[in-house]
């Protein structure tokens, strides 16, 4: 794959995918007393950074350059009117740092923290770790105040997240998974959980993603190229 240009500042401070030393650890849930609701209702947005940035490459086949990567001003100001004006609107994003990426992270983070989101980050102990467990833990937190009306999963992992978000419904909170449709399989085939492609929430992309795929085919045919060089074959 052809290397894409560092991002500018005002890149990082949209991009709602980390560096490639970013991926998917978990946690222990700690249980969390139920107590009576004391505030506003509250919608929550959970973003699965390792599996957002892993879905948008393969969805394009290379690296994002900056007119590829989702704005988190765009995906605020959307989560921002899906609470109202009465509402509490809580945005995170959970992401794993490999050891000695930090000063390749640390820009990333705090734009997204001037931008308002917070940022859950624990250091990538293994191959196998991720955050998974770390965003439903945060969730069972929110939903244990007895606010929390509407959960917002920025994943297509339904391995995951599927039958958590499904008892979430049964309890009485909307659920909606924003992300891919190429990769949210579960989401777009659920009959209690909502799914909104990532796209479809207005300026989040500067450009229309190039999404051709067997399932999108225009009725002219196109060209499906290649996701890396052929020359690659001599290297294995």
């Amino acid at each position: 794959m052809a290397p894409s240009p560092s991002p500018s500042p005002a890149d990082l401070a949209h991009a709602a995918t980390p560096p490639d030393t970013l991926a998917g650890g978990s946690t222990d849930v700690a249980d969390v007393p139920v107590v009576e609701p004391t505030g506003p209702p509250r919608t929550l947005l959970v973003w699965d950074a390792p599996n957002m940035d892993m879905s948008l490459g393969s969805l394009l086949g290379t690296r994002p350059t900056s007119a590829f990567r989702p704005r988190f001003d765009a995906v605020g100001r959307w989560l921002l009117g899906l609470a109202g004006p009465a509402g509490v609107a809580e945005a995170t994003v959970f992401t794993n740092v490999v050891p000695g990426s930090t000063e390749i992270v640390r820009p990333w983070v705090e734009a997204l923290r001037n931008v308002g989101f917070a940022v859950f980050a624990k250091p990538k102990s293994t191959d196998d770790s991720d955050v998974d467990e770390d965003m439903l833990a945060h969730i069972e937190s929110r939903q244990a105040e007895g606010t929390l009306t509407h959960v917002v999963v920025a994943s297509g992992d339904g391995r995951a997240f599927k039958e958590p978000l499904e008892e979430l419904v049964e309890q009485g909170v909307r659920v909606t998974v924003i992300g891919f449709r190429e990769y949210a399989a579960f989401a777009v085939a659920s009959d209690v959980v909502a799914f909104l492609d990532l796209e479809e929430i207005e300026g989040v992309f500067r450009e229309p993603l190039p999404r051709v795929s067997l399932d999108t085919l225009p009725p002219g045919g196109a060209w499906l190229q290649p996701l890396r060089s052929l020359r690659s074959l001599l290297d294995r």
